[in-house]
């Protein structure tokens, strides 16, 4: 019975989308092609050199390396191998869902068990400074200062889920740690990396080859679940069940004391973070640290589009998706209540603790997170069509290597 159930809701609800596409064309269009632009232009020139990167740092076992040096951090703070490390550090810098596809390579190559691949999920999906400094605070509020106390309070939050993480599913099949310790880490370390290329058997240009074609084929992905939501969220805005569920959301904001005309832009967030976080820098609310505390949250919480992703990422494998959607709550609780403690200190006392990192001089707008996304919006298209076509040669080559 509860297969038929579902069986008839989604039929439903790929009947009712396809009836509101027949409906909107025009603004279905406009949304796909606002989406296919932030992929276009953003996500994937800004994504890609990461992925191959990791795909070329695990494959030389430079992660292994890196693995040995952290584990007396990582093991006791998050309950995770040291490898854990690098996914964490790639996920911050590079953003969502990098931690994801990394965390994947990890435990497909058996170097994280499931308990510590779904614990090392849960906190390693961050946005990237790139995205808060210079998408959120310079271009939605015009205040790269704002950045310092978004990314803070992202950031910490984030680590904070990690130790709560480490309680997880502490039953389960954890993996040993080392137990050479008679020899100096760095011998260890060394030691680690080169079993780890050497069990590698692949010659280096089939290694970049894959790099290369393994991190088109997740962006592309990606790149369709950004303009999947960009429309879906349209359409139910057209339709009017986002004002109704909006209803629901001023209650919430009214119990917590939250100005109501936050409830649009909080909702539209829970589902895209992009156009959630443009929403609220666009809000009439006068309350600067209303609208900080929602953006956080909606950060921490990285929206259904980016769980979406995460979950397509991750059903390869035995990991499962629940761990990383419980910690995305966390997070998004963490990281406002941190934006509550963290707003007076970091930006309304501007002269005890900002001006020590922020020059004073010149407009706080030429920073290089905005001058960084300006060269991705300039450049991303020709990087992204030159990628896509040496992605397909490779895939081409790969296929007539195969029928031979």
């Amino acid at each position: 019975m509860k297969q038929i159930i579902q069986t008839l809701l989604l039929a439903s609800m790929t009947i009712f989308f396809a009836l509101c596409l027949i409906l909107f064309p025009e603004q279905a269009l406009k949304a796909s092609v606002r989406g296919l632009e932030i992929w276009w232009e953003i996500v994937f020139p800004s994504l890609l050199p990461f992925f191959i990167t990791a795909e070329l740092l695990i494959a030389f076992g430079i992660v292994s390396f890196l693995g040995v040096l952290f584990e007396p951090i990582m093991r006791p703070v998050f309950n995770v191998p040291g490898v854990g490390s690098f996914a964490w550090i790639m996920g911050m810098a590079s953003g969502y869902p990098s931690g994801a596809k990394m965390s994947v390579q990890l435990r497909e190559r058996e170097q994280l068990t499931q308990a510590e691949a779904e614990r090392l999920v849960s906190f390693t999906n961050a946005s990237s400074p790139l995205f808060i400094f210079g998408a959120v605070a310079v271009g939605f509020f015009n205040d790269a200062k704002l950045g310092i106390l978004i990314a803070l309070s992202h950031y910490i939050g984030n680590a904070f889920v990690g130790v709560c993480m480490r309680f997880y599913a502490r039953d389960m099949k954890q993996s040993k740690p080392d137990d050479t310790q008679k020899q100096s880490m760095l011998i260890r370390a060394f030691k680690k990396m080169h079993t780890s290329r050497m069990n590698d058997l692949r010659p280096f240009g089939e290694i970049l080859g894959d790099a290369v074609v393994n991190s088109v084929k997740t962006l592309v992905m990606i790149g369709g679940f950004i303009m999947l939501f960009s429309v879906f969220t349209t359409l139910l805005y057209l339709v009017g069940i986002t004002p109704f569920i909006a209803l629901f959301m001023q209650n919430i904001l009214s119990l917590l004391f939250m100005p109501v005309e936050l409830a649009l832009p909080l909702l539209s967030g829970l589902f895209e973070v992009t156009m959630g976080a443009q929403l609220i820098s666009e809000s009439t609310v006068d309350s600067l640290l209303a609208q900080m505390i929602v953006v956080s949250f909606i950060l921490g919480f990285n929206g259904f589009s980016i769980q979406a992703q995460v979950a397509s990422i991750i059903a390869k494998t035995d990991i499962r998706f629940a761990p990383y959607f419980f910690a995305r709550i966390l997070h998004g609780l963490f990281a406002s209540l941190l934006t509550i403690l963290l707003f007076n200190p970091l930006y309304v006392n501007k002269q005890s603790f900002l001006h020590t990192i922020v020059p004073a001089s010149g407009r706080p707008g030429q920073s290089f997170s905005e001058s960084m996304l300006h060269t991705f919006q300039q450049i991303g298209p020709l990087l992204t069509i030159t990628c896509l076509a040496v992605a397909l040669i490779l895939m081409y080559r790969n296929v007539q290597r195969s029928d031979r």
